[in-house]
């Protein structure tokens, strides 16, 4: 099993770090809504479930939602919740593990495909996905693009979020596609509360030919849920791989 980096210290304040207002209804509902058509009348599978933040609401759509889940720590929040009767999670790997039956949909969002910090890694989660789709099922993601741009030449650190209650610094390994996110945070009582999480990002295309090693091709890709177009000005992307027939 890889590092779980999700484990009970950071299950307990997960839902209250709301960074960049993930959990706020403007972020959630425009996700539900794409994740939904893309289900129809099936079920969908999602990778990294975590505290149900997506899952939740998506079930509460009509989609029969499946989850898998490195964390029981996660899980423990997710379960506590309500509505959560109605999501099946398994315990495991996102890049080894199968449940069973098949999917139209599997998907895995807010930059989730980082936590697998090696290629070979990121490889095996795209043919776990096509294992668990339909024919002509999609695999989603929604993941960063690296702001490699915003660096100067031989600098590693970037900030991506500069409040009174967080501060949150990117750094950068260019020579591995590595990234680790510091982040300390104020809690109630004015102390700092520091942590860290390793990553490893990838470009679209690299993404596209994972896709096709393990059977799917590209069928959208867009600069957000609500369809904005991709541009070289996008900083996250949402990308729809399509399982072909054999």
């Amino acid at each position: 099993m890889p590092d779980n980096y999700f484990d009970e210290p950071v299950a307990a304040t997960y839902d209250d770090d709301d960074e960049g207002g993930m959990f706020s209804p403007e972020a959630i509902d425009p996700a539900v809504d794409f994740l939904a058509a893309l289900a129809g009348n099936g079920a969908a599978l999602e990778f990294a479930v975590g505290t149900g933040r997506i899952a939740l609401p998506l079930s509460r759509r009509g989609v029969r939602v499946h989850g898998l889940e490195l964390s029981e720590a996660m899980v423990a929040r997710l379960e506590a919740k309500s509505g959560a009767d109605q999501i099946q999670v398994t315990i495991g790997d996102m890049a080894a593990t199968r449940v069973a039956g098949t999917f139209p949909l599997v998907y895995l969002v807010f930059n989730t495909i980082m936590n697998l910090t090696t290629q070979d890694a990121q490889v095996d989660c795209f043919r776990n996905a096509a294992a668990h789709l339909e024919p002509g099922g999609c695999f989603v993601i929604e993941v960063m693009v690296p702001q490699l741009q915003r660096l100067p030449p031989g600098e590693t650190f970037q900030p991506f979020d500069v409040t009174q209650s967080h501060l949150g610094f990117d750094e950068y390994d260019v020579v591995r596609q590595g990234l680790v996110s510091h982040h300390y945070t104020a809690d109630a009582d004015g102390r700092m509360r520091y942590g860290w999480t390793p990553f490893r990002y990838a470009w679209p295309a690299e993404f596209d030919l994972m896709a096709r090693i393990s059977g799917m091709r590209l069928r959208e890709r867009w600069g957000g849920w609500q369809r904005e177009p991709f541009t070289a000005a996008s900083t996250s992307h949402v990308s729809v791989w399509e399982k072909t027939a054999t």
